[in-house]
């Protein structure tokens, strides 16, 4: 149980130095020194960075793929399903925000794992555009391109670690109400 504690907590401190500096910058010294341990005590736990990155990316895209299937699988209609995957995107985020970052910034620097996260970042794309064509077709949703709908939402989701404020105090009900309205209902009065 100790070595997965410190295994987490390795990359806790990597993810945030990810964010901070860039996974590419980012040497195995100094997340030992962010640590306070030498670096070769890292390999004790871990065994490399890039075990680290693929670590915290794949696990934060498994969890938005279980997160969507479910809401796929549920009886809800189009618009429902879209505030479900609105209060996912807050929950997760709000939850990881600086593995987050590693999720929509260094990505690409994935090695084995790369083929899978590019499909499970694909079903994932593919079953919210399934969402929105069916929410058109249904006559729940405007009748406007679905994929100007998909970039415009999704854009907003991805980069909400970016805005998010890192406060113990963030009302998770009150954001994804706000979002919900806007991303759903718009600006205009």
């Amino acid at each position: 149980m100790k070595n997965e504690n410190r295994k987490t907590e390795i990359i806790n401190t990597a993810s945030k130095l990810f964010k901070e500096k860039g996974y590419s910058a980012v040497t195995m010294r100094d997340l030992a020194k962010e640590m306070g341990i030498k670096a070769a005590s890292l390999y004790n736990h871990i065994t490399s960075k890039q075990e680290i990155l693929s670590v915290l990316i794949i696990s934060l895209a498994e969890e938005f793929t279980e997160g969507m299937t479910v809401i796929i699988n549920s009886n809800n209609n189009c618009v429902e399903k879209l505030k479900q995957i609105i209060n996912l995107h807050i929950t997760i985020t709000s939850n990881n925000q600086f593995g987050m970052a590693s999720l929509n910034n260094d990505w690409m620097h994935l090695e084995a794992t790369l083929s899978y996260y590019l499909e499970l970042r694909k079903n994932y794309e593919d079953n919210f555009r399934e969402i929105i064509k069916k929410g058109i077709s249904n006559n729940e949703i405007i009748n406007e391109n679905a994929e100007v709908i998909v970039f415009s939402i999704l854009s907003t989701l991805r980069s909400l670690y970016i805005w998010l404020p890192i406060k113990e105090e963030l009302n998770i009900f009150k954001l994804t109400k706000n979002l919900n309205n806007i991303l759903l209902n718009g600006i205009s009065k």
